[in-house]
């Protein structure tokens, strides 16, 4: 059984930084793609960053590229974001996700497993 669970949101500043972790069990993610997305109130979920379990790849929204980071630790089947720089924009509720596909792919659709997310809300 896959299980995906995030943990390090919270409350910042502008300006502020926070680590958000992913523990992922449950299978081997070797041709995988995980990746972080986030919800607004009354918005549509978006994807935030990629990469592949295996190898060096990665994609981020134009939004955060510079600000945020997302790395994976394979030893420890965990995924990472650190998100500097945060704006109030980028408040949001932030799932981890996996999902078997070439390549990064940016649509919430691709992805097969989620997690229960992590609130995170950068105040003005």
């Amino acid at each position: 059984q896959v299980q995906l669970v995030e943990s390090g949101g919270g409350l910042v500043q502008a300006g502020g930084s926070l680590r958000l972790s992913c523990t992922a069990s449950g299978r081997t993610f070797s041709s995988y793609a995980m990746a972080w997305f986030r919800q607004a109130p009354g918005k549509e979920r978006e994807f935030v960053a990629g990469l592949r379990w295996s190898g060096i790849m990665t994609d981020y929204r134009d939004s955060v590229k510079g600000r945020f980071t997302i790395s994976k630790d394979n030893a420890k089947n965990m995924v990472y974001l650190q998100m500097n720089s945060l704006k109030p924009e980028d408040t949001a509720v932030y799932y981890c996700a996996a999902g078997r596909m070439d390549g990064v792919r940016r649509s919430d659709w691709s992805y097969d497993y989620w997690g229960q997310g992590t609130q995170v809300t950068v105040s003005s």
